[in-house]
């Protein structure tokens, strides 16, 4: 499992330079927040989270589409969606690229309608030849349990303790949902204004901090597209800072920290820190006399 993990980090790491270079952004600090990030490192890798070949997936073919090859982003964002479900947002943006590339009339409306149909294609494709059936659209709904984190979860649970009902987080998950698409509906607006790669982080973002789960690596999926598009400026800063907070939050594999993890931390950090200093303490020579 961390091997396809790794495999999917190869492959973010590969796209990552040409699409920030097409974005007008240095492609050195795109690689410095999309992928050497504690997040990438602590759970994409470490943790082995499937996330590490959706992020790989999506930021390819969203290079491959401002590459002037949107059919083939088109296909790679779907393999991405496969993956995990929020990646099929990039779809409209990617066929708002190839409208860009397109002439004639009704050129928006034919590349949406060309991304689709790559995707739907790709998707028929690769579940026959994987043999999974469709069993996984019912599993879509997994997230949306009540035991989940998330802001909105936690709003229904204060909201329901103190109505007295348990209908108040699926009444949060739906506003949360309904925020989501807001969220999205603004984004395609300006996504001229923006630009779709930017448009494509800040429409993830919203889908990881309105819906209803979260975990620390999700913001990946959001973070991973506005590395290699976002200008230089707070929204950089603001990226970095929470993922270096976020990647302390829970172990790699998903549960929080306990008593052992911490003495082990506090003694790693006192040992490093003796070490560093011994290290970087100018030495003392005795000056001997003439």
């Amino acid at each position: 499992m961390r091997l396809v993990a790794v495999l999917g980090v190869v492959l973010l790491t590969a796209a990552l330079p040409s699409l920030a270079r097409r974005c007008g952004v240095d492609p050195a600090a795109a690689l410095w927040l999309g992928a050497l990030n504690p997040l990438v490192l602590a759970h994409l890798v470490a943790g082995a989270h499937n996330d590490a070949i959706m992020v790989g997936l999506l930021v390819a073919g969203l290079a491959a589409a401002v590459a002037r090859h949107p059919a083939v982003g088109a296909a790679l964002i779907a393999l991405a969606a496969l993956v995990k479900a929020p990646a099929v947002v990039a779809i409209f943006f990617v066929a708002s690229i190839w409208a860009e590339q397109a002439t004639g009339r009704w050129r928006r409306v034919r590349t949406m309608l060309y991304a689709a149909a790559v995707a739907a294609a790709t998707t028929v494709v690769i579940t026959a030849v994987a043999g999974t059936g469709y069993g996984w659209v019912r599993a879509l709904n997994t997230p949306v349990s009540t035991g989940n984190w998330s802001p909105t979860s936690l709003l229904g649970r204060a909201t329901g303790a103190i109505l007295g009902t348990a209908h108040a987080v699926p009444m949060w998950h739906w506003i949360g949902l309904g925020a989501a698409v807001v969220a999205g509906a603004i984004l395609w607006l300006r996504r001229t204004h923006l630009g779709p790669v930017y448009a494509v982080g800040l429409g993830l973002g919203a889908i990881v901090l309105f819906g209803p789960a979260l975990r620390p690596w999700y913001l990946l999926w959001g973070l991973v597209p506005l590395a290699a598009a976002a200008p230089d400026g707070r929204v950089r800063k603001v990226a970095a800072v929470a993922c270096a907070a976020l990647a302390m939050v829970v172990l790699p594999s998903g549960f929080a920290f306990g008593a052992e993890q911490v003495a082990q931390a506090v003694f790693g950090c006192v040992l490093a820190a003796a070490l560093a200093a011994a290290l970087l303490t100018p030495s003392r020579v005795p000056v001997v006399a003439q």
